[in-house]
């Protein structure tokens, strides 16, 4: 297999991140490895190994369990969210890039708050769709969906990088998600632009898409949603009318994913997330009228469970 030179500087300059004293992998070994990466990859699937392990190490992925919500989704004088009082509950925001939803202020506000209480600052792009809250179905050439995908990153990242802000991770807003689900060829056109910024990309926790990131050396950051409902087959559904998930239902599901790794679908049998002991996200959807309840309360589960799982003291 012929290898391009790209995907070679590319494992390399993973190698030579990866050479500190505090790299999971001896530092001697990868070490040699960077410097004789060329020799090390004649033998077939070392280069796809490689990548595999590296995706492992990703500075952006969870080191312990952790909350993650969906950021600066207002439009000019049009507010969705309680952005400055819910950042403190967070572990990682995932910022809207003006496609669904977003603007430059709004961005760059949310950067800053981001700065302000540490919380690492991902993007969050979406379907070309602001009246519908990147949430109706439409479909997308594949190559016009990879540049959609690269604008909105690119243009956050810009802004992040005059704050002096890592891009920490790529997480896909809403029918962006599912239409990836539903169309491999989407989904791997758009783990193709995220590839670019060599960061974690955020998702439900789905064999599918694990695979998939696995196949491109794209780092997967599983993710538990406790405020929306579960199929039986596993995929997430939107709340029944009438059903009303209450923050102690966000508490009794966070604590189960973390402690047992287990959850309930939206007909009551229990499931297996299949994290076997891996730190996982937890999402919480900024728009619900009780969100900033459902986070405090999610926020004591985490750092309950990362203290018994992870010997990790309270989120401050």
């Amino acid at each position: 297999m012929r290898i391009r030179e790209s995907q070679w500087q590319k494992v390399s300059s993973r190698l030579e991140s990866h050479t500190s004293s505090s790299s999971p992998v001896p530092a001697t070994l990868m070490a040699y490895l960077a410097a004789n990466l060329r020799n090390v990859s004649r033998q077939p699937g070392t280069l796809l190994r490689l990548h595999r392990t590296f995706a492992t190490m990703a500075p952006g992925l969870a080191t312990k369990y952790e909350i993650n919500a969906d950021m600066g989704e207002g439009f000019g004088r049009w507010k969705m969210g309680p952005d400055e009082e819910l950042m403190p509950f967070l572990d990682a925001a995932n910022i809207a890039c003006g496609f669904h939803a977003g603007d430059p202020s709004i961005m760059l506000k949310t950067i800053r708050l981001c700065k302000q209480h540490g919380v690492k600052a991902g993007a969050h792009p979406g379907l070309q769709d602001l009246f519908g809250f990147g949430r109706r179905k439409m479909d997308v050439d594949p190559q016009d969906l990879y540049a959609m995908v690269l604008y909105q990153v690119g243009a956050l990242k810009a802004m992040l990088d005059a704050e002096g802000v890592e891009l920490s991770h790529i997480k896909p807003h809403g029918e962006l998600y599912f239409y990836m689900q539903r169309d491999k060829t989407i989904m791997k056109t758009v783990l193709e632009a995220c590839a670019v910024f060599s960061v974690p990309v955020y998702a439900c926790q789905n064999p599918q898409q694990q695979a998939m990131c696995d196949e491109m050396g794209v780092p997967f950051q599983g993710e538990v949603y406790v405020d929306v409902n579960y199929s039986p087959e596993g995929t997430i559904v939107p709340v029944k009318p009438g059903q009303k998930i209450t923050p102690e239902m966000c508490y009794a599901r966070a604590s189960s994913a973390a402690m047992h790794d287990t959850g309930k679908d939206v007909d009551g049998r229990e499931f297996k997330y299949g994290f076997d002991g891996k730190p996982f996200s937890v999402c919480l959807h900024s728009d619900l009228p009780s969100v900033l309840e459902n986070a405090k309360i999610v926020r004591r589960a985490v750092d309950e469970a990362n203290k018994a799982k992870f010997h990790s003291g309270a989120h401050l």
